[in-house]
């Protein structure tokens, strides 16, 4: 899990308007957040099994709000994918 700080920090500079939380790009920031943190977990953990399975079911969602993004609006899409440094 990331901290409350953390995902505050993440919020802040993903967010769209001052009040925003849940759009597309801070979902994908704080999901994107949370799977590089269970990636360095699985570098020393490398049998969690079960946290594998949740890392799996976390990249799923933010494909589909990626999807989404794309779909709607492309240049949000683009801004966030190199904002992020995901590849695609």
């Amino acid at each position: 899990m990331i901290s409350a700080e953390r995902k505050r920090e993440v919020i802040q500079s993903f967010r769209t308007h001052e009040t925003d939380t849940g759009s597309p790009e801070v979902q994908v920031a704080i999901l994107s957040e949370r799977i590089n943190e269970l990636t360095e977990h699985f570098k020393t953990h490398k049998k969690d099994h079960h946290s594998r399975r949740g890392l799996l079911k976390l990249v799923s969602q933010r494909r589909r709000l990626l999807n989404y993004l794309r779909g709607g609006d492309s240049g949000r899409y683009q801004t966030l994918i190199k904002q992020l440094g995901l590849r695609r």
